[in-house]
């Protein structure tokens, strides 16, 4: 697939030449994305564990069970931000849930909506995804406006969802439908 070109991003697949990159980007935002993702162990924020993620990032887009996506800065050198359709699940669902992340010195300037406002139709399209679903913790105001601004909309609430931060944490579950 060709990279998706945004002002300030190409957004592609992530691939096994990343490695260096992605961890970068792991290390560099540890702090920032801590509340927001599970416990890790030291061995995330390894040049061995990055390759293997993205080693297995591959095997999980040949099976069409998982698309992650880095977004690069336009000379293709930083990571900006990451997203992934994941648990993809075909036949009369058509559907997948949306991860997403953004550096710490790119929130609040708009980068993750446009990022995902270029994402999205790929993932209706190429995909044929019917359904797309993002889930935010309440307290997560920013994330909830986010998605509320890409034309997600809330569909419940889970208690004790996932376990983040090493809390079961309640989710505020939304989708967007694809449109003609």
């Amino acid at each position: 697939m060709q990279p998706i070109t945004t002002g300030r991003a190409s957004i592609r697949l992530a691939d096994a030449g990343d490695a260096a990159r992605l961890l970068r980007y792991r290390v560099r935002n540890r702090a920032h994305l801590a509340p927001w993702e599970p416990l890790r162990d030291e061995i995330y924020y390894t040049l061995d564990h990055c390759t293997q993620t993205l080693i297995e990032v591959r095997d999980a887009v040949r099976l069409d069970r998982s698309y992650p996506f880095l977004a690069l800065d336009l000379a293709g050198e930083e990571v900006l931000a990451s997203l992934t359709f994941a648990n993809v699940v075909r036949g009369a669902f058509q559907a997948c849930h949306l991860g997403y992340s953004v550096a710490a010195t790119w929130q609040g300037k708009g980068l993750m909506q446009e990022v995902l406002g270029a994402a999205l139709p790929w993932a209706f399209h190429s995909l044929d995804l019917h359904r797309v679903m993002a889930n935010y913790m309440p307290r997560n105001e920013r994330s909830g406006r986010l998605l509320e601004r890409l034309g997600f909309e809330r569909e419940g609430y889970a208690r004790q969802y996932l376990q983040i931060a090493g809390v079961w944490e309640d989710h505020i579950l939304t989708s967007r439908i694809r449109t003609p």
